[in-house]
């Protein structure tokens, strides 16, 4: 298998994108297949740059047994509009706001190519941990349909999501 690399998009990189991040690398190392993949993510702006991801995204990650407290926040980069095979924005503006990319990059909403709906995933900054609970669903679902869709058949897909109402 061809590695492949995966960039997650959305605004600041301190809550969604994180979160795909690290729960896409937990499915593909419990399939075995950390060697297949590169994962990363970033935002569309540079506000927190630098700065670890929002502390409700580390909590929500925790609580599933997933750490993210050391990504640290980054703006993306032209050169991964070359470098990744597949850049997942997380909502209609993130991908508005990647229009600007060299031709040939492969750039999709996550709710299109992962869930299939065509549905946002919401941005849970100004909320509550609800939110973020809510978000971690969708990304788990999203994340399951994305490794099953690059023909991984080994793929774990049972993560907790019992405390999700």
């Amino acid at each position: 298998m061809k590695r492949i690399s995966i960039l997650f998009v959305c605004m600041g990189n301190i809550c969604r994108s994180p979160l795909a991040e690290g729960i896409f690398g937990h499915l593909v190392a419990e399939a075995g297949l950390t060697g297949d993949f590169t994962i990363d993510s970033a935002g569309t702006d540079a506000w927190h740059e630098g700065e670890p991801p929002d502390q409700r995204s580390i909590a929500t990650a925790k609580g599933q047994g997933i750490d993210i407290s050391g990504q640290r926040a980054r703006r993306i980069q032209s050169r991964d509009f070359r470098d990744c095979d597949l850049i997942l924005a997380m909502d209609r503006d993130n991908l508005a706001a990647l229009g600007n990319a060299p031709p040939g990059a492969n750039i999709r909403l996550f709710g299109d190519i992962a869930l299939g709906t065509g549905e946002d995933i919401p941005d849970p900054y100004y909320g509550g941990p609800e939110g973020f609970e809510l978000v971690y669903t969708r990304l788990l679902t999203g994340c399951c349909r994305l490794l099953e869709t690059l023909g991984v058949e080994r793929a774990s897909c049972s993560g907790n999501t019992s405390s999700v109402r």
